[in-house]
């Protein structure tokens, strides 16, 4: 099984999961929380190795998972700080943005990654270290809990044949809807430059090509709005799957 984040929630679940060595990655606070038994969970994680987040009430509340803000909230899961080879070692799905032009779209896609519970995304561009932090930020955070990597395509794509990776491109000159092909199991979505696409060098080495369906005016979609929708439809088939 490939590794997941999760949530949970609450002092008792969380210390339980410091206690249990669980792989507590992060764990979310409020910034004005001066309570001892917060006091005492903040060290607890901190000396398991977790990251703190102090947010405000209204981080909490869009966090959680329940219809008022919970007071703790936690991540479990495998660490985002790791290398290619060890990212294409945990199998599910990857993004890759080959030539990706606008930070918005990347930090966008970034959080579509997360949310679809991708292992993480890769991007081929030539960012500036603002650029970056303008990606980073339109990302809500997603960035931080997330493997994000900047790395050439045809380096990625090599060593994800060798790991036994499908590689499925996402372009309009793809020949089946993302319904009609397989998209579970360890992947490599690609997609392209938001105004030229994918190249015909990039699209040789893809094994299928997918295309959304379009019935508008306008020729294309954004390039975060194509990522949810392909991400969706691989999440049905996973949760849909004997």
């Amino acid at each position: 099984m490939e590794p997941q984040r999760r949530q949970i929630a609450g002092h008792a679940r969380i210390e339980a999961a410091l206690h249990d060595d669980e792989e507590v990655q992060l764990v979310l606070v409020h910034r004005d929380d001066r309570s001892e038994e917060t006091a005492r969970l903040v060290a607890a994680a901190k000396t398991h190795g977790a990251e703190i987040w102090a947010g405000s009430s209204g981080d909490l509340m869009r966090m959680s998972r329940t219809d008022s803000a919970e007071r703790v909230i936690a991540m479990l899961g495998p660490s985002p700080k790791i290398g290619l080879e060890g990212l294409l070692q945990r199998g599910g799905a990857i993004w890759m943005l080959d030539r990706a032009t606008y930070p918005s779209n990347v930090g966008f896609a970034i959080r579509t990654a997360e949310v679809s519970g991708a292992q993480g995304l890769v991007v081929d561009c030539t960012f500036n270290h603002d650029q970056r932090s303008r990606a980073a930020h339109v990302s809500m955070g997603a960035h931080r809990v997330l493997p994000v990597l900047w790395e050439r395509s045809a380096h990625v794509l090599e060593l994800a044949a060798r790991a036994g990776h499908r590689i499925i491109a996402l372009e309009d000159c793809g020949s089946h809807p993302p319904w009609e092909l397989d998209l579970t199991g360890p992947i490599v979505f690609v997609a392209g430059n938001e105004r030229d696409g994918l190249d015909a060098a990039l699209l040789a080495r893809c094994d299928a090509t997918t295309a959304l369906p379009m019935a508008g005016f306008v020729p294309s979609y954004n390039l975060h709005a194509a990522i949810a929708a392909l991400a969706a439809e691989r999440l049905r088939q996973v949760r849909c799957a004997p």
